[in-house]
């Protein structure tokens, strides 16, 4: 056991020169903290699973002395975002989906009482559905300095969605070309999109068993050798030897991967986005925010120029 814990710290005392020498020529050879967890997880969020992935690890090497089973369970406390935590990206991207298709049947509510499709749209802004109110407010401000073609073509790629591309496309060739019976394009589009929602549902109630039974597993596992090792220590004794080590590391590698292929195969691939188009230089870039700003350019865009 002495020959394992000596590699292992001679492993750390090279990595840590390594760490030290990069960072003194100002060069990143590590991946930002953010960036090692899922979309969307803060940054405190990201420290905290650090900070107890490094607790577990020294929690189980001090009890141990197992220096697989401290690197094995650092690396599970840091994969549990990504492997149980796609549930939570998954339910949100359905929420945003179904909130497009509720914004569609909104506009075509709107458009039978409303002057023209501008104001049917502009109507929209303070009652947008949560999950996309902040896009389509700015889109409601851009109007006052852009004409509806414009904002519309921002709107799509704030919404970066294959399903909000299809209905900016129909509201820009309903506005281009004065389009008539635009309502029942837009009811048929919230159904597809609906029914989008409706198949993906009952795709992860399936898949809600798989990540049930393999939660049971993995935490049965985990139980089953702790209660071995504080009860019968000689039936693993071998495991303090290198050897026993590599088989170790060897066992939690197939439970990570397991995991991790479990997750991978579990992401929904949108369909490739509808963006035939293509944006003036001189419209608001990317993240812009209209309130409080004008967005109107103070040369007139030239007829070729627009999207």
């Amino acid at each position: 056991m002495s020959t394992v814990l000596m590699a292992a710290l001679s492993a750390g005392v090279a990595l840590g020169i390594l760490l030290i020498s990069q960072g003194l020529m100002g060069k990143r050879i590590l991946p930002p903290l953010g960036s090692v967890f899922p979309d969307g997880t803060t940054t405190a969020t990201a420290t905290a699973w650090t900070a107890g992935a490094c607790a577990a690890a020294l929690v189980v090497f001090a009890v141990t002395r197992w220096v697989g089973a401290a690197v094995g369970m650092g690396i599970l406390v840091v994969g549990v975002p990504w492997f149980f935590g796609s549930t939570r990206q998954i339910k949100q991207e359905m929420e945003r989906t179904q909130a497009i298709a509720t914004w569609t049947e909104m506009i075509r509510d709107n458009i039978a009482g409303a002057a023209g499709l501008e104001q049917a749209l502009s109507s929209t802004a303070d009652i947008a559905p949560k999950p996309i109110a902040k896009e389509v407010r700015a889109f409601a401000h851009r109007l006052d300095g852009l004409t509806v073609v414009e904002a519309l073509t921002l709107l799509g790629r704030d919404l970066s969605h294959p399903a909000a591309d299809l209905v900016v496309v129909s509201l820009a060739n309903a506005s281009r070309m004065e389009g008539r019976d635009l309502g029942p394009l837009l009811t048929r589009l919230a159904d597809s999109i609906r029914a989008d929602v409706r198949m993906r549902l009952r795709v992860e109630v399936g898949r809600a068993r798989i990540r049930t039974s393999s939660k049971i597993v993995l935490a049965v596992t985990l139980a089953t050798v702790a209660m071995v090792y504080f009860t019968s220590r000689d039936l693993l004794a071998v495991y303090d030897t290198f050897g026993g080590q590599i088989w170790l590391l060897a066992v939690f590698g197939l439970f990570i991967a397991s995991l991790w292929m479990m997750n991978h195969f579990a992401q929904v691939q949108l369909p490739e986005r509808f963006s035939a188009r293509r944006l003036d230089p001189r419209l608001p870039a990317p993240g812009f925010d209209p309130v409080g700003a004008v967005t109107a350019s103070t040369d007139p865009l030239r007829p070729g120029d627009r999207p």
